[in-house]
């Protein structure tokens, strides 16, 4: 949620920082001011009030003392319509700062000045790109020989669940726990604390990071209980810190998680849903940082380049991109997408997303730090997906099949037991 005083003092820059996500935010902004302004005024009548009630209470006391009765019981009554009038001016400035949340979470996070103009994922910008892009014309899809090899079953999932639910079987199973030991050992080696998260979060953890309101029709909602399934384990890693204020040495904050992810997100029919490409369950092993706001742009190149190393040690051609306004999330100051080659579909894969949220989240969470000389000030939150299993298993299958099967990349081998699919 951006903060008001930014949009108090900078409401032209505001809206013309957004028109980059292609949102046209003049009337909401016009609408927090003109909100601001009526409640600094209740503030400010409020705080005349107690002043003049505390003022009051004093007096009384003396005008008892020097037996003026009838002009103590005269203020007594004013201290009364005081207070009568205290209660209904804090009614209705909670209702005053009610509405201004409302306002406020629909105004999504402002881009960097690195985002690029565009609408849609054509605009991306692609800064680096690594690999062989060659591919025989035998390859075939990963659908093809997970089915021949009997270690991914779709139908069988859509049977107990539905589409979209794939049961991983034999090596396939094998597979996707080696993938998930990796990422997890990788990322220890690099400094990141180990979270098992719950796999449901309450409305305010999803709020706090931006799923809520924005999201909602993404998640899989428990009314009875009032739970939302994770999107991914950046909701509840990230609302370990809601409430709280960090020291100085807290920092480095690093966190990783393994977790199921759950996503309503549909997709229709066609090769970009097909197979492992789009699922309602999957694996995914997702990091998340919380630093200082001067250090948050150092540590997003930090993560993207620890991201590339995992890509780059499973051997898969990949390419990064700077996304553009239009493409990136509610909540995102600066994103970069990662995605594989598939040589089987000949096609890019997304396979991760690193973001800087900067105050954003931290502004819902309410998550601050005490700098050196005691000053509190909101941290920035970062996350990445280091790695989404089941298009970098899809990735695997296509790169590396062969006539004698699908061969295992060698930093996977100490974990499967096997070195061929």
């Amino acid at each position: 949620m951006l903060q008001i005083q930014l949009i108090r003092e900078n409401p032209e820059q505001v809206i013309e920082r957004l028109t980059v996500k292609n949102c046209d935010a003049r009337a909401i902004v016009a609408q927090i001011g003109a909100l601001d302004l009526q409640i600094r005024g209740m503030k400010k009548t409020l705080d005349d009030n107690l002043m003049e009630q505390n003022r009051g209470a004093k007096e009384i006391g003396f005008l008892f003392k020097g037996g003026k009765n009838a002009e103590a019981n005269a203020l007594k009554n004013r201290m009364a319509e005081l207070k009568i009038a205290e209660v209904q001016c804090k009614k209705e400035l909670t209702e005053k700062e009610t509405e201004m949340e409302n306002l406020l979470v629909l105004l999504p996070n402002l881009p960097h000045s690195r985002v690029p103009r565009g609408k849609t994922a054509e605009d991306n910008e692609i800064v680096y790109q690594e690999g062989d892009l060659f591919a025989d014309p035998s390859l075939v899809p990963h659908w093809e020989i997970v089915k021949k090899l009997d270690i991914v079953d779709f139908d069988l999932g859509s049977k107990i669940t539905g589409a979209g639910f794939p049961i991983y079987k034999n090596k396939g199973a094998k597979l996707q726990r080696a993938l998930i030991n990796f990422f997890l050992d990788t990322a220890s080696a690099h400094g990141y604390e180990e979270i098992q998260p719950p796999y449901a979060v309450n409305e305010d953890s999803a709020y706090a990071t931006g799923q809520l309101p924005d999201k909602e029709g993404q998640m899989y909602h428990m009314p009875l209980d009032n739970l939302y399934l994770i999107p991914t384990a950046e909701v509840p890693v990230t609302n370990i810190y809601r409430d709280v204020i960090l020291k100085e040495s807290d920092f480095p904050v690093k966190h990783c998680a393994y977790s199921a992810c759950f996503r309503r997100e549909a997709g229709s029919y066609g090769k970009d849903v097909r197979g492992l490409n789009r699922l309602h369950q999957f694996d995914k092993v997702e990091i998340v940082q919380v630093t200082r706001p001067n250090d948050s742009y150092d540590v997003l190149e930090e993560m993207k380049k620890y991201v590339m190393s995992l890509l780059q040690t499973l051997g898969l051609p990949f390419r990064v991109l700077r996304l553009c306004g239009g493409d990136m999330s509610f909540t995102s100051a600066l994103t970069y997408d990662l995605e594989v080659f598939s040589k089987g579909q000949q096609r890019w894969l997304e396979v991760s997303s690193v973001s800087n949220f900067e105050s954003y989240q931290a502004n819902r969470l309410k998550l601050r730090f005490k700098d050196e000389n005691g000053k509190t000030t909101l941290a920035h939150t970062l996350n990445g997906s280091a790695l989404a299993l089941p298009r970098v298993m899809a990735a695997i299958i296509e790169n590396y099949q062969t006539p004698q099967g699908v061969a295992v990349p060698e930093a996977l081998q100490k974990y499967t037991g096997f070195d061929c699919l």
